[in-house]
């Protein structure tokens, strides 16, 4: 998902908008005094988005950076390999986020953001954009909205829903536990959209590197629109390493 087993159509939503909070977001973090480069890197088993794989189960290695200033504007990028449908020729996908993250109040923090989501040399246009929003409680409670207008790479609309919880047993060990709804236009899938959820524990082990272990599971509606192999239960595991 991203993991497509349609044709996809020219995503219409304005790339002038993703590029102008891009570059905002670049400008105002390197101007910042206290401008911060992070980045991380991570080898997975399987890369599951959203309840469904994008390698069809093969392994995936990833990478990305953000840069962030004292304002909270922030630019990111992102990469993994991906395997779709044949008929897409999609290998590659690269993430550039740029947005908005602070705190509310004590208790609560927000971050708003623009998605590009690109898929360089493919047989048809993959591209699309999204608008996301997440609120944070005490950071450990979360509920995050994104929509498009070209969801997936149709000419068609989608809303996004998750909610989210992290249990921390020790400093080193802890439970997350997430329910996602998609919901999707049916000029997209007759479906009109589907359910995911994830169960996942995360070790961190020695400085910089975190083990995570996730189970996911999709409801029938997401098996009919991407197929048993795509869709269903699945587990993977990752090694992550931030910097």
């Amino acid at each position: 998902m991203k993991q497509r087993i349609f044709r996809a159509h020219e995503a219409r939503f304005p790339l002038a908008v993703l590029l102008a909070v891009l570059v905002g977001g670049i400008g105002l973090a390197s101007q910042a005094k206290a401008a911060d480069l992070s980045g991380n890197a991570t080898l997975t088993t399987d890369y599951v988005w959203r309840g469904s794989t994008q390698t069809q189960g093969d392994p995936a290695a990833q990478a990305g950076f953000r840069i962030a200033g004292a304002s909270g504007f922030y630019a990111a990028a992102w990469g993994s390999n991906v395997k779709f449908a044949p008929a897409n020729a999609a290998h590659v996908e690269l993430d550039f986020t740029g947005g908005w993250t602070g705190a509310l109040s004590d208790d609560w923090s927000a971050d708003l953001n623009v998605t590009r989501y690109q898929y360089p040399a493919t047989a048809v246009d993959l591209n699309w954009t999204e608008l996301n929003g997440t609120l944070t409680y005490k950071g450990n409670y979360w509920a995050s909205v994104g929509w498009s207008n070209a969801a997936l790479g149709y000419d068609a609309a989608g809303t996004y829903t998750l909610v989210g919880a992290k249990f921390p047993v020790n400093d080193a060990f802890r439970l997350e536990a997430s329910l996602g709804h998609y919901v999707l236009d049916d000029a997209v899938v007759a479906e009109g959209g589907y359910t995911h959820g994830q169960l996942s524990a995360i070790w961190t082990l020695r400085a910089p590197f975190e083990l995570r272990v996730s189970a996911h599971a999709t409801d029938a509606n997401a098996k009919r629109v991407f197929g048993n192999d795509v869709a269903g239960r699945r587990v993977e595991a990752a090694l992550q390493a931030s910097f």
